[in-house]
């Protein structure tokens, strides 16, 4: 998993999935660490809110630029569909944040060709890398 995570943490665009402008959110400050490494962050909620200067979009067909991660801050529920509208994008990897856990999406999403990460957060596989 950790080879998985360093391609991912790798790529430069990442379309955060749930990022709207709520601070106690937990995509709020992951988005805010992501752009401080260096990533272009892509704001996707259905408010299409723009969030740390980000012009953000309702839905990832909406994205008019390659994305390279779907990092995916929904309900374990959502994120199955959050994963089949990565594949049709073209993303190269989706990002399940912790406790987003969907076993079948992350196969999909392998058998497509993404990389795919469960169930980790980006922030803390940064702190672990220093």
């Amino acid at each position: 998993m950790s080879d998985q995570i360093d391609q991912m943490l790798a790529l430069k665009t990442w379309a955060v999935v749930g990022l709207s402008n709520n601070p106690d959110r937990a995509a709020f400050g992951v988005s805010k660490l992501l752009l401080e490494k260096g990533h272009t962050v892509i704001p996707v909620h259905p408010k299409a809110e723009s969030v740390h200067g980000q012009k953000g979009y309702a839905k990832l067909s909406e994205i008019p630029m390659p994305v390279d991660v779907v990092d995916i801050f929904v309900n374990s529920d959502l994120a199955g569909v959050v994963v089949n509208e990565a594949i049709e994008i073209g993303a190269k990897g989706v990002w399940l944040q912790l406790d987003v856990i969907d076993e079948a999406a992350v196969t999909r999403a392998k058998a497509a060709g993404l990389l795919a990460v469960m169930n980790h957060c980006p922030a803390i596989e940064y702190k672990k890398r220093g």
